[in-house]
């Protein structure tokens, strides 16, 4: 069976930086956690970077998110904390300028997984917009995303986006029901 976690935009802009928030540091120990258990199991490991340049501003995005971030080799383009030091010469490093990864969706299905875990941030975007394309390009594989690793600025936002997640039959696991119950891996 072959697997593989993706590390979605876990960058020092989307978490400390231009565009960071308080929930993104608090998902750092669990997506460590995420790293560690994938290679422990033998799955490839992705991490996808937002990738700008200068001319971010005078984009589509840049006209509706006017923040310059994640500006290529940058330190806002870098990797979170303890994140950076789980990176190994076997993983497969993607920059991206939109939301979603072309890239990204050809290797999954070039590679034709089993299973494809997503963590990092931002859930409603970057996320679910990578989460889409591997269900699009692997419509049979299983595509997890763990709520413990994924967030938004606006917890009622991250919230509605697991909800579109679910309704487009990707696993949303770790998330507490009505009761009050998580459902666990």
């Amino acid at each position: 069976m072959k697997k593989l976690l993706v590390v979605v935009d876990y960058q020092n802009d989307f978490v400390i930086g231009a565009l960071g928030f308080p929930q993104a540091i608090a998902l750092e120990p669990f997506i460590c956690a995420k790293i560690d258990k994938a290679r422990q199991e033998g799955s490839d490991v992705v991490f996808t970077f937002d990738t700008h340049g200068a001319d971010y501003l005078d984009t589509l995005e840049g006209k509706y998110l006017p923040v310059a971030h994640c500006f290529e080799e940058s330190p806002g383009w870098q990797l979170y904390g303890r994140v950076v030091q789980k990176v190994t010469p076997q993983d497969t490093l993607l920059r991206k300028s939109s939301f979603g990864s072309e890239k990204l969706m050809k290797f999954v299905h070039d590679k034709g997984y089993d299973t494809v875990e997503l963590c990092g941030v931002v859930s409603n975007i970057c996320v679910l917009s990578n989460a889409v394309l591997v269900k699009t390009a692997l419509p049979q594989a299983e595509v997890i995303v763990d709520a413990r690793c994924v967030a938004a600025p606006d917890e009622e936002v991250n919230q509605k986006a697991l909800d579109v997640m679910e309704g487009l039959q990707i696993q949303v696991i770790g998330r507490e029901n009505k009761r009050g119950e998580s459902n666990e891996d």
